[in-house]
């Protein structure tokens, strides 16, 4: 890019699985529909990246559209939606519609899709949008309250699915569930499915499952719905997805069989509606009044049938009024205290050091008649 300029100031981005570092610059854009003009952004060259790009994937980069809480890598720096609001004069509103159901995996060329700046296309999504609430501004976090598998509820703790936040990240490939979560969704599906047998690695995602490739192994497997609630509280809605979303092609073998991966993984720290989901509709992020939606996408179709469906309202007088936890901590914050820690538990071991080190006034001369035991010797003995 000849309009690049380097800061020559390394930064560095930590997420919620995986991080970069890279050095600081600005660049010129220029928008070919819609926003018309010049605008110049903050951007970093990546130059390390740890448990973050896929392996093996040729990627270009990553457009960070989250807040700027965890998006930027300082106070000083302005992200690129926050820099596109302001010199565009745009709403502070992205939507998304990522295409791809029932497509490989690992499949060459293009499934479409398309990013919308400032705004929503009407002919991206079909019916109605349903809005829920963004419990915080860092992720795009907001508030579970159930899910079903194959109509069946999972009967949790409202709690144990926003354990320790629940997110809409299309960075994310999977749908990654909570530990606790993950088991009983596993358990119902293997349970509800048509399958009597199956390997737990493919649960694990260490095994592929395959099939004939004239056979469609969606029909085996249970709908499964997430309760999100609205922003009338005493409502929610469900989004749900078909099997041919988290069941998903990813390789061929020889001429007759197909094989699929499980497209759900456990978590420790976060409920994650990632790709898996979020192929199934058009996805809002209503910056400007704090809000996600989501409306059905015409995409979301394999052979012809919609896999993705959105229904409501439903009642949430059975569920608790609050299921996010207030103990809720940014993982920036975290970063910062475990630093003020490490840095404390330092300033500690070095004046042990020194103090270990520096000639005592009295000496004790040791004789054999002094009893030597594992505690004393372990100080007094190693410098004899």
């Amino acid at each position: 890019s000849s309009t690049y300029r380097s800061e020559g100031i390394e930064v560095t981005v930590k997420y919620s699985q995986g991080s970069w570092t890279g050095v600081l610059g600005t660049d010129v854009i220029t928008m070919p529909k819609g926003l018309y003009g010049s605008y110049t952004i903050n951007i970093a060259t990546i130059l390390e990246s740890e448990n973050f790009f896929l392996p093996g994937v040729k990627w270009h980069g990553i457009l960070g559209l989250a807040y700027d809480a965890l998006a930027k890598p300082s106070s000083s720096v302005e992200t690129f939606f926050d820099s596109l609001v302001r010199q565009a004069k745009i709403p502070s509103i992205f939507s998304l519609q990522m295409c791809g159901a029932g497509l490989p995996v690992s499949g060459s060329g293009t499934n479409g899709g398309s990013l919308v700046l400032g705004g929503i296309e009407p002919s991206l999504y079909a019916g109605d949008i349903w809005y829920t609430p963004i419990k915080e501004e860092w992720y795009y976090q907001v508030e579970i309250l159930k899910l079903e598998v194959g109509g069946q509820n999972l009967d949790l703790d409202c709690r144990e699915y926003n354990a320790d936040k629940a997110i809409v990240d299309s960075g994310t490939t999977l749908l990654r569930l909570p530990e606790k979560v993950f088991s009983a969704v596993v358990q119902a599906i293997a349970r509800t499915s048509l399958i009597q047998e199956f390997s737990s690695g493919f649960w694990t995602g260490s095994q592929l499952a395959c099939w004939d490739r004239t056979e469609k192994p969606w029909s085996l497997f249970p709908k499964l719905s997430i309760y999100l609630r609205d922003e009338n509280s005493s409502r929610s809605f469900r989004i749900s997805v078909l099997p041919q979303l988290y069941i998903q092609p990813i390789l061929v073998i020889g001429d007759n069989l197909q094989c699929y991966r499980f497209g759900i993984s456990s978590s420790t720290n976060a409920l994650v509606i990632g790709a898996t989901v979020m192929e199934g509709f058009y996805v809002i992020f209503d910056r400007a009044r704090r809000r996600v939606g989501f409306a059905v996408s015409p995409c979301a179709e394999v052979d012809g049938s919609p896999v993705s469906q959105i229904e409501g309202p439903f009642t949430t007088a059975d569920i608790a009024s609050n299921c996010v936890s207030s103990l809720s901590f940014h993982e920036p914050a975290l970063w910062i205290a475990s630093y003020a820690l490490m840095s404390l538990c330092g300033i500690i071991l070095l004046v042990l050091i020194v103090l270990l080190l520096i000639p005592p006034r009295c000496q004790h001369r040791y004789t054999d008649n002094d009893v030597v035991n594992d505690e004393s010797s372990l100080v007094r003995h190693r410098w004899k």
